[in-house]
């Protein structure tokens, strides 16, 4: 068997389907600005967690916010708020107040016609609001008022996951469309799949499991632990955050394997979590939890992880060209972020989770210096 695996692998080098080399050379650090008080509203509007953040064509940004103090049955409290501001960062409206699937919210996403795609967690659903805030389509279904909505999946460890069941999410976390509109829908938590829809809702296909990256991170692709975050590029190839397994895996859009792409510059491993213990012995290869993919005349893919807190710029193949911040509180540092919009190359808007926060971050790639990666420990 681990000749056989090793043939698969050797194999998958040779036509392209490999990970990333370890990126132990030097990586630039890209200089940048930050501005944390880019959106203007008033101080009985203070933002909670922010989840999710999205960019239309206007340059409006939304804000996926939770907040507290609402009732509802989902969790205690339904918490989600969906704030658009303007170009400006003046506050607009707040979109989708009151609408049914939306609860506990993961994420949102424009699509290329402007309208706003939202990804609800707690009520397993996907929702798209046309241009002038109108629901247009629903995907999934939430659970009735009296039906327990935590998974007994979650109760008491995790055993055997519950069977896929066609056109129904189990704690979705994202959207994504190709460049015939269909849509992919990562799914999320408990399915650990990806969900393909025709542009009209209709149920396509989906693949992927839960399972295991295995002791080395390139082996059994298509298992998912948590995938986190999609996107696609203008090749319609299709980018999974797989978190829990410290990997990002690309696929065409009928679901087969192209390649892996790692975040694996080292970093000081003394330094101490914003949040949680430090490891004992903490790997190179850290989780990435988002996807961002430009537009420009070269893609990019941003991506950002948890520890060490850094945002990451890379190809299309996954070699890292640069990368930024670190975890903390500060300016200009994050605490786990949980969504990025990437409306140009150079600017960025970031949901800063547990700083309560969205940063607008300016890079300078110009000034930019090859940084020495920390040394291992």
């Amino acid at each position: 068997m681990r000749r056989m695996l090793a043939l698969i692998i050797a194999v998958g080098a040779h036509l392209g389907l490999s990970a990333q080399p370890p990126q132990h050379a030097t990586v630039p650090t890209i200089p940048f600005d930050s501005s944390t008080d880019f959106l203007k509203y008033s101080p009985d509007m203070n933002l909670g967690e922010v989840l999710g953040i999205a960019v239309n064509a206007k340059g409006h940004v939304v804000v996926l916010n939770h907040q507290g103090g609402m009732p509802g049955p989902l969790y205690g409290n339904a918490s989600t708020q969906i704030l658009e501001f303007d170009q400006n960062g003046k506050f607009l409206r707040e979109i989708g107040k009151g609408v049914y699937g939306i609860g506990y919210s993961h994420s949102v996403r424009f699509d290329k016609y402007d309208n706003l795609w939202v990804v609800d967690k707690g009520t397993n659903a996907v929702v798209k609001f046309n241009p002038a805030g109108y629901v247009t389509m629903n995907l999934g279904r939430r659970p009735e008022g009296p039906d327990d909505p935590a998974e007994s999946y979650y109760r008491g460890g995790r055993g055997q996951p519950p069977a896929h069941v066609d056109g129904l999410f189990r704690q979705p976390t994202d959207v994504a469309w190709d460049s015939d509109d269909n849509i992919y829908i990562s799914d999320g938590y408990t399915n650990s799949r990806v969900a393909k829809f025709d542009k009209r809702g209709t149920w396509v296909k989906s693949w992927g499991s839960r399972g295991s990256g295995g002791p080395h991170a390139d082996e059994n692709p298509g298992q998912f632990n948590t995938p986190h975050n999609i996107g696609i590029d203008r090749q319609n190839h299709v980018y999974v955050a797989d978190r829990g397994n410290r990997r990002i895996q690309v696929f065409d859009t009928d679901g087969q394997f192209r390649r892996m792409i790692h975040l694996n510059v080292p970093y000081d491993k003394k330094r101490h979590p914003v949040l949680g213990n430090p490891g004992a012995n903490p790997p190179d290869e850290t989780a990435p939890w988002t996807i961002c993919i430009t537009n420009g005349p070269t893609q990019y893919l941003y991506a950002t992880d948890q520890e060490p807190g850094r945002l990451y710029k890379l190809t299309l193949d996954g070699k890292i060209v640069g990368m930024l911040g670190e975890s903390g509180r500060d300016a200009k540092q994050f605490n786990w972020v949980h969504g990025i919009a990437c409306p140009s190359d150079d600017v960025l808007f970031v949901a800063d989770m547990n700083n309560w926060r969205v940063q607008k971050v300016t890079l300078h790639p110009e000034r930019a210096k090859a940084s020495t990666a920390a040394s291992r420990p």
